[in-house]
């Protein structure tokens, strides 16, 4: 098949002007890279690289520059042809394609855009590594990469180098190719000093982080001297072109084997990825220095697909990080949930020291499937509850029903309740499907009412009314409001500021202190957010014209009473969920409880604040 032919290197385009690009790439010469084109008119023909219709149905049009299946009706001009098969959003296709023309991106006024001026210091820095790694002061970092079992060949198809210990020699080298202070600090190479930008990366071994189409925006690098104070990883900070949140490490390179087999494994670190593709896993990819993330699962989906049949692995070691990837994709993405499996790495060893110990079989046999990442969530959850007593299958499903009810689609939420009914061994499957489809409702009834604050939302204001109360009139709410919990604050930021109110001293503080209380409160907050609401609490004008202790007590009891109900409830679901072998005694406990709690709602109802 024939390659491209690449425009001068002196030509140009505008950044986003696909017209213009148009002009200078010619589709034939694109479409050439995945099938062999026939003829030699305005009209040229070949088997579909999108179908892989073998009847010569893929038809490229010279003059009107457009390619069409007349199997699969894809069809349009090359920036969407280079979408369809490099699974390319439009601005990376866009790029990909400058790059496959040997252009340059320029800005409105002719010059080279910012963002291509980055992109040529990471090339340079690439290249500065990738040499510096050979030099006699690397010797450690060469020995790290022999270690775990990577040789010279594996170091240049990852690009991994070394950065030299001294403070300055890449960004001597990058002034010299004519790059400025600010445009070094800018691209995250270079850092402030005390005389100066001085190099990120010292006595390092460092890996070039890449996005989609092969461009260098970042790096990630590794301690290597006991003298380093700093942390094992420091990755790029963000950057006009780099963002941790939307590149993968090895990206550019399992991109087209997940796209091909509709299968991706997840690893945690960067010789992890490097340990699974020398191994022959070539569909493994890591976050780089956090935690897989939602904006991580969307870019994936474009290489997945989105019927459904994508497969992707997690072999994240401890348990706790992959059920926290669990839930962000459950929170996320139904879908991409469904269809993903955790592995548990054996022995306690990451997929680059199973390699080492056990050879490339095991790392091959570590990518396939093993517990889905449902069942896997909800065994954790079980397993922090006793599932043998109706309080405790109560407590799980209030745990991992939300979860459920998240799912979008109401078929595969059923499906899913009834799994976690069985799970949690609660014979009434129904009973947990529909409490997980009113806990849905209930969502969408919120999200639809997300706008409003929470000053506004009628099911809050008596909590925030109390809040102001404890603030702004604390004798009148002492010292009853020193016994309620945060767990009475069903809003969760009037929760936190209650926690703040206990931390600081409680109200009772505030009776002595007013002024001292007030400012206690703030530095109690656990966050700007939180500090925020506590002024806002303070100053806010109690609805009432009128404030005394009746209108306090009816705050109080009201708060109480909504608490009260919401315990009355739960015990009511933990009958509802006895099994045919629970204790007697426990049932009995869980009635005399529930008994209880009712005669005291009744009296709040009745007597209010002299009830509590």
């Amino acid at each position: 098949m024939r390659s491209p032919q690449p425009a001068p290197r002196s030509a140009s385009v505008r950044r986003g002007d696909t017209k213009a690009l148009r002009k200078h790439v010619r589709i034939e010469n694109i479409a050439a890279r995945y099938t062999r084109l026939r003829g030699s008119g305005r009209e040229l023909r070949g088997d579909c690289p999108l179908c892989d219709s073998d009847e010569s149905s893929f038809s490229v049009s010279r003059d009107k520059q457009l390619f069409y299946c007349f199997d699969c009706h894809a069809g349009g001009h090359v920036i969407q042809l280079a979408m369809a098969m490099e699974h390319f959003s439009p601005t990376e296709a866009f790029d990909w394609l400058v790059r496959q023309a040997g252009l340059t991106e320029t800005d409105s006024a002719g010059q080279p855009t910012s963002r291509d001026r980055l992109l040529e210091a990471h090339r340079l820095a690439v290249d500065f590594y990738r040499t510096q790694l050979e030099s006699p002061q690397a010797a450690v970092a060469r020995t790290f990469l022999a270690e775990r079992g990577f040789d010279q060949a594996a170091a240049a198809h990852f690009g991994v180098g070394y950065s030299p210990a001294s403070w300055d020699n890449l960004t001597r080298f990058l002034r010299d190719k004519g790059f400025t202070h600010k445009e070094l600090t800018l691209s995250g190479l270079s850092q402030e000093g005390r005389r100066g930008p001085i190099d990120r990366f010292r006595g390092r071994l460092v890996w070039p982080i890449r996005d989609m189409i092969g461009d260098t925006v970042g790096f990630a690098a590794r301690r290597l001297h006991d003298q380093d104070n700093g942390p094992k990883y420091i990755t790029t900070p963000k950057t006009p072109i780099y963002d941790k949140s939307q590149v993968l490490f090895g990206i550019d390179l399992a991109r087209k084997s997940i796209a091909t087999s509709s299968r991706a494994v997840v690893v945690e670190g960067y010789t992890d990825v490097m340990a699974c593709h020398m191994a022959g896993v070539n569909t493994a990819i890591a976050p780089c220095g956090t935690i897989f993330s939602s904006d991580h699962v969307h870019l994936l989906h474009r290489l997945l697909g989105e019927d459904g049949r994508g497969r992707t692995t997690f072999t994240f070691d401890g348990d706790e990080a992959g059920q926290r990837a669990a839930l962000r994709f459950i929170e996320s993405d139904q879908l991409f949930a469904a269809a993903s499996y955790i592995t548990i790495v054996p022995d306690g060893l990451n997929p680059c020291e199973l390699r080492i110990a056990k050879g490339n079989e095991a790392v091959t046999d570590l990518a396939e499937p093993r517990i889905p990442l449902l069942e896997f969530v909800f065994q954790q959850i079980a397993t922090r509850h006793n599932l043998q007593t109706p309080v405790g299958r109560v407590a799980a499903l209030d745990e991992a029903a939300p979860l459920v009810a998240r799912i979008k689609s109401s078929a595969f939420q059923h499906e899913i309740a009834v799994q976690l009914a069985d799970m949690l061994k609660i014979r009434d499957t129904q009973f947990v499907a529909r409490h997980v489809a009113q806990l849905a409702r209930e969502a969408r009834a919120s999200a639809s009412d997300s706008s409003a604050p929470l000053s506004r939302k009628p099911v809050y204001a008596t909590e925030r009314e109390l809040l102001k109360l404890a603030l702004q009139y604390p004798h009148l709410v002492s010292p009853t409001f020193d016994a309620y919990g945060a767990d009475e604050f069903t809003a969760p930021p009037y929760a936190a500021v209650r926690q703040a109110i206990l931390d600081a001293g409680g109200v009772e503080q505030g009776c002595k202190d007013p002024h001292a209380y007030l400012v206690s409160v703030r530095e109690a907050a656990p966050d700007d957010a939180v500090r925020a609401l506590v002024t806002e609490l303070a100053i806010e004008t109690v609805y009432r014209k009128t404030v005394d202790d009746a209108y306090a007590g009816d705050q109080l009891a009201h708060v109480r009473q909504r608490s009260v109900d919401r315990r009355i409830h739960y015990l009511q679901r933990a009958l509802a969920v006895l099994g045919a072998g629970d204790d007697p005694v426990q049932q009995k406990g869980v009635e005399s409880e529930l008994w209880k709690l009712q005669q005291y709602a009744m009296d709040l109802r009745v007597r209010g604040v002299q009830a509590l």
